[in-house]
């Protein structure tokens, strides 16, 4: 029998003022995707949050962070793997449509580039990791049926 390997990641639901969702496109899975990564030995999923956004996207100030919802998604049955997965949402302030950020943190991505852009968040859209489960319980005021770039 496999032991289960259980891993704690923090995923940041990062909206601006117009309502869009921040998203990205790999590196290493297809699909789109969300802020996240993976909680450092002693470090909170609220503190993992914000590293990660930076890392990830270069954003340094979120307003509002709110915990959305824990859940447990497995990765894989064999060898099983289990990610523990802490959603939260925040807002921000940019007036970027889009903009590449090069990790620079000297960690496992570094060098590693992310393609960010906004989309109207939606039910319908799927992305990568199920990293789409909880986008209905973003405070939106009304999911659209599909995705749209905020530069359509």
């Amino acid at each position: 029998m496999n032991t289960v390997t259980y891993v704690q990641k923090a995923c940041a639901y990062i909206t601006r003022q117009t309502g869009e969702l921040l998203v990205f496109d790999g590196p290493g899975h297809d699909g789109l995707q969300i802020p996240k990564g993976t909680l450092e030995d002693g470090e909170s999923p609220r503190e993992a949050l914000f590293r990660e956004v930076r890392e990830e996207s270069g954003l340094e100030t979120l307003s509002g962070t709110t915990h959305l919802t824990t859940d447990v998604w497995t990765r894989r049955e064999s060898p099983p793997k289990r990610y523990v997965r802490h959603f939260f949402h925040s807002t921000v302030q940019d007036s970027r449509d889009r903009w590449t950020h090069t990790v620079t943190d000297g960690g496992e991505e570094d060098g590693a580039e992310f393609d960010l852009r906004w989309v109207q968040p939606t039910t319908t859209q799927s992305f990568a990791l199920d990293l789409d489960d909880y986008v209905h319980l973003l405070p939106t005021g009304g999911l659209r049926g599909d995705v749209a770039s905020a530069s359509d």
